[in-house]
């Protein structure tokens, strides 16, 4: 006979949408849940290549409807995907569903409730949202949906939602100023948090102790011997908010030359968004300093390894992501190319000052040692799932 499993939450589902800097929030929520074993992840996908690289603004309803016409009329060059469902049993390796499939999950959280009970479904991204809304819709009894990422829509819709503080940025006075009135109607949020809402400083992701120490093993033989202090810099790439091109790195590569006089190795590594040009320009000047190494990309990625063995970090102000997982170390984190940023970002780079983290000068001492409280979002995030899962009766199996 099989046993009722009540209010205990043995699975979950993350809805994503192919960009890591989104998925891997929900990925982080799950490992300090203690589920990132018991999952499976499936993606909503955009229509690629002809005019549709050119449609990513629209929603992603009228974008495929619009796909499917211009199909009928323009063949596709490009094969079809073979999908595979994967609404089984949890395993360490997780599944991947190619076309997530609102009907199908909600039908699989209803007919597996008894024997498995509740399903947890974590989204994060824009294009998550209408699937992750309908499962909730057709499942609301059998799930429990949790929402990253401000969703610009109505949050009744959700159970919780988590976000940075900085997406409440256009209630301020600041933001209201950088709004024009016009917009201000389809600018979210419209009011401010409610009790269902977990305001984060930075995004979620999958560092903390436990992955620290797995990083220190495995990168120990390679970065334990380097002349300390050991200095990462993290490079991004410009965005909407956070313009900037080679005269940020002609001013980074001036400061990093002023400082290296207090470091005993220097590690580079540049982002998928780096522009070209940057990455050129620190290569030509830094290459043949034996004190300084470049990470060109190839073999295994060494960012873990560097967070758990730096002694200090120098990272562009654009990337959020990069910026929350260096805070979550406690080390000197040094921001370059705030005074560069706009918008949310601006609220965002407020945060990291009161939190302790520092402009970078290159007139610093980077031997000296300071610190702060570690950014432990992800920690925080998870305790407020779990009180909100509580009300409903429910808990999480760990």
């Amino acid at each position: 006979m099989v046993q009722f499993q009540g209010g205990l939450i043995r699975r979950a589902v993350v809805v994503g949408n192919g960009i890591a800097g989104a998925e891997n929030q929900c990925f982080g929520l799950l490992q300090a849940l203690g589920l990132s074993s018991r999952f499976s992840l499936h993606r909503v996908t955009r229509p690629r290549g002809r005019i549709n690289d050119c449609l990513q603004w629209l929603p992603l309803p009228l974008h495929k409807k619009l796909d499917h016409i211009l199909t009928r009329f323009l063949p596709s060059t490009v094969e079809p995907q073979n999908l595979t469902p994967a609404l089984t049993s949890p395993s360490p390796s997780f599944h991947i569903v190619e076309e997530a499939d609102a009907k199908q999950i909600a039908t699989f959280a209803r007919t597996t409730f008894h024997k498995d009970g509740p399903l947890l479904v974590l989204a994060s991204g824009r294009d998550t949202i209408p699937v992750s809304t309908s499962i909730r819709r057709l499942a609301p009894q059998n799930v429990f949906l949790v929402q990253i990422q401000h969703p610009r829509i109505n949050l009744d819709r959700f159970d919780l939602v988590i976000t940075p503080r900085h997406d409440y940025y256009p209630l301020t006075p600041e933001g209201k100023q950088q709004i024009p009135w016009l917009l201000r109607g389809w600018i979210t949020p419209r009011r401010p948090p409610d009790d269902h809402v977990v305001l984060t400083v930075g995004a979620l992701h999958r560092v903390d102790s436990a992955a620290l120490r797995s990083a220190a093993s495995l990168w120990r033989d390679q970065l334990a011997p380097l002349p300390k202090p050991l200095l990462v810099v993290n490079i991004g790439g410009p965005t909407r908010n956070c313009q900037y091109g080679m005269d940020l790195a002609e001013q980074l590569t001036d400061m990093l030359q002023n400082v290296l006089w207090s470091c005993g190795t220097i590690r580079i590594s540049f982002s998928r968004r780096t522009p070209a040009k940057v990455s050129k320009l620190l290569l030509e000047k830094f290459s043949a300093n034996p004190q300084v190494y470049i990470w060109d990309g190839e073999g295994p990625n060494p960012h873990m390894g560097h967070l758990a063995f730096a002694d200090a970090f120098v990272i562009t102000a654009d990337s959020v992501s990069m910026l929350s997982e260096a805070c979550s170390t406690g080390k000197p984190v040094y921001v370059v190319g705030a005074e560069r940023c706009t918008w949310k970002i601006v609220d965002f780079q407020k945060s990291l000052r009161e939190l302790g983290v520092r402009a970078f000068t290159g007139k610093e001492d980077i031997s000296e040692p300071w610190s702060y409280p570690p950014l432990n979002d992800a920690a925080n995030a998870a305790s407020r799932v779990i009180e909100a899962l509580a009300k409903r009766g429910w808990t999480i199996c760990t």
